[in-house]
């Protein structure tokens, strides 16, 4: 395993971390959810990810269950949370001071933890003025709740105001964003967040690496039974997905196969080592509901150096989607 710091916190996270989205509890019960991450914690993986929405909380107590049944050494394993939907009451959703102490108390509750590694705000909430939320998540911080704090699905211009606020008013400022990163979606990753690399040191700890499913070619022949796409509860999503290019998608899914075969990997690797690949990536969140796809998905490792500029031209090829640079008018 590789550990990368999350931008330019001291804080060091595997470079491939572990997601409870959509599996745990839809998908894996507390037995299963254990051997998971154990799995995960034997290939190295330090950094498990879950939220106060996933299956409306029941994530949480599983991932509690499951690290309280392991005994690990607390200093050995980072947690995250993530703070935005909590319920359906009028205060128990956004990023309210209310609600993210509210919230926060109880997902720590889930845990059963004293604090999380990482607190995010899962999503901008345009009715909360950005200050309120900076203040809310400095007293999270301050109260020893969690050590550090980011966003998640925020614009490079919303990241840039709350870093701004908080060093004007002495606070502590965010120091990574959760975005979506895959090679269907590049644009905030490569080029939206560019600047912030630099200025703010901001650190990502990218979601759906292999979008959603798409990227194991598991769909290129149909929605197999028991499949992500498959579950009820999840129609919405497989809805959203099948309006967004489906078919293209599907026949670049194929192409890219052919090159992952040419490197030895897998598609699902060749997807992982592809985001692996951007030094602006912390780590790579990834997600399975069985402990061989984890084994697979941390062999993903051995072909970032595989990944050589050829390799990079093929994929770029297919594609077809890299963000344009930033012009130089100079040049023109």
């Amino acid at each position: 395993m590789k550990y990368n710091f999350l931008g330019k916190s001291g804080l060091k996270v595997s470079a491939l971390s572990y997601g409870a989205w959509v599996t745990f509890h839809s998908q894996a019960d507390e037995e299963m959810a254990y051997k998971l991450m154990t799995k995960a914690f034997d290939e190295g993986v330090n950094f498990f990810d879950n939220a106060e929405a996933y299956a409306d909380g029941m994530a949480e107590v599983i991932m509690g269950k499951v690290l309280k049944r392991t005994q690990w050494n607390r200093s050995e394993y980072i947690v995250s949370t993530k703070i935005f939907w909590g319920g359906k009451g009028v205060n128990q959703r956004g990023l309210s001071y209310k609600h993210i102490i509210e919230g926060t108390n109880a997902a720590l509750k889930r845990l059963q933890l004293e604090y999380v590694d990482l607190i995010y705000c899962h999503r901008p909430d345009i009715h909360t003025p950005i200050e309120e939320t900076v203040w809310a998540m400095n007293q999270v911080i301050k109260q020893g709740k969690a050590f550090y704090w980011g966003t998640s699905e925020w614009s490079a211009e919303q990241i840039r105001k709350a870093y701004d606020f908080a060093k004007q008013e002495h606070l502590i400022p965010p120091l990574m964003e959760q975005p979506q990163y895959n090679l269907f979606e590049r644009n905030k990753v490569e080029k939206e967040f560019a600047q912030l690399y630099t200025d703010i040191g901001l650190g990502t700890t990218i979601w759906s690496p292999l979008a959603s499913g798409l990227l194991t070619g598991k769909y290129t022949n149909g929605i197999p039974k028991g499949s992500r796409l498959d579950l009820p509860e999840l129609e919405w999503l497989k809805n959203r997905l099948q309006a967004q290019n489906w078919e293209e998608k599907i026949h670049k899914v194929i192409d890219l196969h052919e090159v992952a075969s040419s490197i030895g990997a897998t598609l699902p690797q060749l997807a992982i080592a592809w985001c692996l690949k951007n030094p602006n990536v912390s780590t790579v969140i990834t997600g399975a509901s069985k402990p061989e796809q984890i084994t697979e998905n941390m062999k993903a490792l051995n072909f970032v150096d595989r990944l050589d500029q050829s390799i990079i031209q093929k994929i770029e090829k297919i594609m077809n989607n890299k963000p344009s640079d930033v012009p130089d008018w100079r040049e023109m």
